[in-house]
This record gives structure tokens, sequence and C-alpha cells, in this order.
């Protein structure tokens, strides 16, 4: 993935609060919750991209999210807390030393700053311990779920089972068709390429496929998602 300036908007702003697209290593992407001031950073892999988009945007950081404990998620977080000790949310169930705040479906995060509230998912599959959050707000929700949902797609199974996922990305499609999906990678045109094969006759992937792929011809991120879209075009 050729990486642009650190971090650029996703198109996302909702209340004040927008989210940064911060791409790491291959096909990452790290996110930035920000209010223009203070921000919320979910699953930094990478100190490196997150420190360069903090200075390039005059953020403070505020607080680190974690979905799960594999280290393209989680290996930017020592030295991100050297430069910012901030509390650490992350899965009541998955190991992962760094969090001071252990989370399960029900719990609330509240952030004073960036003036951020976020819901939490239990979203078993690809770990046994995998949460997501869901900010809920009138007319627009964002998903951040790490890599249980993939635009076009599905995580793969390295600890739970079939029935958990699939129960687990029932659950995400529940959520309202307008929620944007913040997940973690840019598997886009492969997954529709798999689910072109799945599904040969569906006129809405079709044009999904020729639309993701001109973005990605130009460099251009097909996250975030939606909801609504994954419901059209995700044969998982």
């Amino acid at each position: 993935m050729t990486n642009p300036p650190p971090g650029a908007e996703s198109g996302a702003s909702h209340n004040d609060l927008s989210v940064l697209t911060v791409p790491a290593f291959k096909d990452n992407y790290l996110w930035l919750i920000h209010d223009g001031t203070h921000a919320a950073v979910v699953d930094p892999g990478d100190s490196g991209p997150i420190l360069d988009a903090l200075a390039t945007h005059g953020l403070t950081l505020t607080a680190i999210l974690l979905t799960h404990h594999h280290a393209d998620h989680t290996g930017g977080v020592p030295e991100l807390l050297a430069r910012f000790p901030v509390p650490v949310y992350g899965p009541r169930n998955d190991r992962i030393a760094a969090v001071t705040h252990p989370l399960a479906e029900g719990d609330r995060v509240t952030l004073a700053q960036p003036g951020l509230e976020l819901d939490v998912l239990d979203v078993p599959g690809h770990t046994l311990g995998h949460i997501a959050y869901v900010r809920r707000t009138p007319g627009r929700h964002w998903l951040f779920c790490g890599d249980t949902l993939f635009a076009g797609g599905c995580g793969r199974l390295f600890e739970g089972t079939p029935e958990q996922m699939a129960a687990s990305l029932e659950k995400l499609a529940s959520l309202p068709e307008d929620t944007q999906v913040y997940c973690a990678h840019e598997y886009t045109l492969s997954n529709l390429r798999f689910a072109e094969a799945v599904e040969p006759d569906n006129q809405a992937l079709a044009l999904r496929m020729r639309d993701e792929s001109a973005k990605r011809a130009v460099e251009v991120p097909t996250v975030p998602s939606s909801i609504g879209l994954e419901r059209r075009t995700n044969p998982f």
C-alpha cells in the first residue's frame, strides 16, 4: 500500500468528530477518531504512522482502543504509551498485557476528550476475545470491527469456530444500514473477486467491483464501507 500523507480524512464527520485513515504496513488501516485537538486511536499496529499523523494534524492522543491481540493491531502500543501515558481499552477475554480497561459486550467507553462514546460488542471468531466498538448517533453510526467484518468479506478463523463467526457477523449485520464500517485491512478487491464467484448474478456486487476497482487504481481506500452495502454485496 502506498502511504498518503500521514492521516487522511475518511470523509466521516459527525457532531464535530472526524475519522482519520492512517495506512500502515502493506494493507492495514489504523483509525484516529478526533475533534481537531484530541484523538483516540483504534488498533495501532505501528506507532510511526500514528505519531506522524498526530503531529501533522496537531492532535494529542487521549486513548488507545484495541479490538484483539494480533501484533498488527497492538504492536505500536508500547511506543505510543511512552509518548502518551493514556488509558488502553481492549477485550477482557484476550491476552493483551497493556490493557488497563478490559471490556466485554454491554460495556461503554466514554472519553471526555474527544467527546466520544462507544458501545462494545463481543464478536468472537477471528480470535476468541475479539470485540468491536460502535458509535451510535442520530442518522450516523460508526463501527470499528477490527478483523471480523471486512469490505466484501470476513476475517479468517484463527481461534474461533465457524458458528461463532457466523453469529458475530449476524450481530453486526443487524446494525442500521447507514452504519459506517471501519475494518482494519484493504482486502476489498480480493474479497469481491471471491464474492463474484459465489454470486455471479449479483448486479449490486458487479457495480461495487467496478467502483472499488476505480478507487484502488488511484490508491484511494475502499474503506469505510457501510452495513447496507455489505448486506447487498458481502456473501458472508
